[in-house]
């Protein structure tokens, strides 16, 4: 038999957090996963290493003969998401069950089947009532009968020939556990290559997409940011064909945040470093700049957001292509915010809004008026240059740094569904933002200030098309967020969205009193009452 080579080099122990590590540039081996582990400290490393991904509902199933380490490697995973290395944990191979608790408060389930004679036992012990929403490693999982849920699949097995204590480790998945153990791996290789691969890894709050993040940490401080952000899926079509995200032009891959943020760099604007990529896998390896907001107890602070607004002025000032350099011989194309897009996503409203915030039935004919109103006042926000629209250009993408100079201080995140189109979209973003209150005095002053920076720059700024594409734009914006956060609410069950609500209805209110809407200010009134009220009769 030809040798296996233990690819993970399990075997390795480090100061710190104790984690797998595996050589730079190694291609992904069919499944299942397989390499030797030389001796029980790397069993335990795997251990550190599976508990990365686990989730409530998974099962890990530890096959292998006696003396395999199947109780080392559950001990591993347990201590580890326990936050306990020194947690005693038996083998329950007379009990069968035992649990705990994870340092997140996740429910924990070792059981030992050897033992079971009959599987009515389980159910006699309440066994899917505690595995349902438990991390569950079930050691003679033969014993178990059939479940739905995600399970990896651990065979391990004694190999004297690659020594006294070796094993080999056999690793696969099931109920979409394969994806998730093939980019923990690729995580693996990416933070080894990068020189990150001794970083104490803490995760970090996330956004209503489906991107996660990690802050990494040195042991001497120095820290980054780990963005995971897998290709995009493609939903359900939901009109011509086309899924949501292709008709609003959401990005698909890492390679958009790459194009911008490269772009805006050369810009000499603080978008974050990158420090590694896999870009086939969406995982970037990015600077931190740290949490320092720009706002504080809620409301804006008026020195960072007037420096945020100098910058929008400065970007829309500058010519800008469509198409950015990704790497050598891929480039990525920024799509036009068409009219189609910003049209489609006001049409959140009625179909998830008027339903399920109001209660409001809309008749056919009603929908048909609201969406023929919001294609007439379109036009008038066609931009003659379209420039890079950053798309989430508000508070909690934008990052103080002190440290810094001039318009330096503004550090920009999350700005990988930028398009091109008109200059007041990022403006209206900024200050009509969905989670801090602004006075309209307060926006009018920005809007002031914007204004003179950009005709500063450029004299043939026209403000009184500005001003009537950002009632628009603005308007839109706060039609489309009113339907995403009630869609999050009833469709994705995240019902803490719902308390921006009143303050959006409230930015909404102030944009439909611009004369440019005052057919949609009508239908609002006729349609939603109690949201605006009717234009007064002249």
């Amino acid at each position: 038999m030809r040798p296996l080579v233990s690819e993970a080099g399990f075997g390795r122990r480090r100061s710190g957090r104790s984690e797998g590590r595996r050589g730079a540039g190694a291609s992904a081996p069919p499944a299942p996963w397989e390499f030797v582990l030389p001796e029980e400290t790397a069993t335990e490393d795997l251990g550190l290493f599976l508990s990365e991904f686990l989730c409530p509902g998974d099962v890990v199933a530890l096959s292998g003969g006696l003396g395999g380490g199947k109780t080392t490697l559950a001990r591993a995973v347990i201590r580890e998401l326990a936050g306990d290395p020194r947690l005693e944990v038996p083998s329950p191979t007379f009990t069968l069950i035992q649990p705990y608790t994870a340092r997140d408060g996740r429910a924990i389930i070792h059981a030992d089947l050897y033992r079971l004679r009959d599987p009515d036992e389980l159910v006699e012990l309440g066994f899917d009532e505690m595995a349902e929403d438990a991390i569950t490693l079930v050691e003679w999982p033969d014993r178990l009968p059939p479940r739905d849920a995600p399970v990896l699949t651990v065979d391990l097995s004694l190999r004297a020939e690659f020594g006294p204590e070796a094993r080999l480790a056999r690793i696969d998945g099931t109920g979409g556990m394969r994806a998730r153990l093939d980019r923990a791996r690729a995580v693996r290789r990416l933070l080894d290559r990068s020189g990150w691969d001794v970083a104490e890894r803490t995760l970090m709050q996330g956004d209503a997409s489906s991107r996660a993040y990690e802050r990494l940490t040195k042991p001497d401080g120095t820290s980054a940011v780990l963005m995971i952000a897998p290709p995009r899926p493609d939903g359900p079509p939901v009109r011509d064909g086309k899924p949501y995200s292709a008709i609003v032009h959401l990005a698909e891959s890492v390679h958009a945040f790459v194009a911008l943020d490269r772009g805006l760099r050369a810009l000499g604007f603080s978008a974050p470093k990158i420090y590694g990529e896999d870009l086939a896998e969406g995982l970037l390896i990015l600077e931190d700049l740290g949490s320092e907001p720009v706002i504080e107890a809620g409301a804006p602070r008026p020195e960072r957001y007037a420096e945020a607004v100098r910058l929008l002025a400065k970007l829309h000032a500058t010519p800008l292509p469509p198409v950015l350099p990704v790497a050598d011989g891929i480039e990525h194309v920024l799509p036009p915010y068409d009219t189609e897009a910003l049209l489609f996503e006001a049409e959140l409203m009625p179909d998830w809004y008027a339903p399920a915030i109001r209660d409001a039935t809309l008749s056919a004919e009603a929908r048909s008026d609201f969406v023929d109103l919001w294609r007439a006042a379109l036009q008038g926000a066609v931009p003659d240059r379209p420039t890079w629209t950053l798309r989430d250009y508000h508070s909690p993408n934008l990052i103080w740094l002190p440290e810094r100079d001039g318009l330096e201080r503004v550090g920009l995140i999350d700005f990988q569904d930028a398009v091109m189109g008109h200059p007041a979209y990022d403006v209206a973003s900024l200050l009509q933002d969905a989670r801090v209150d602004t006075s309209a005095e307060f926006e009018l002053r920005l809007l002031g200030l914007y204004a003179r920076e950009r005709r500063g720059r450029d004299p043939a700024f026209d403000v009184g098309a500005f001003a009537t594409a950002y009632a628009l734009l603005a308007a839109q914006r706060a039609t489309k967020i009113l339907g995403i956060f009630a869609r999050l609410d009833r469709r994705d069950g995240k019902p803490g969205y719902l308390a921006h609500l009143p303050r959006i209805e409230g930015y909404l209110a102030r944009n439909l009193a611009h004369p440019a809407l005052a057919g949609l200010r009508d239908w609002h009134a006729a349609h939603l009452p109690g949201l605006v009220s009717p234009a007064p009769e002249s």
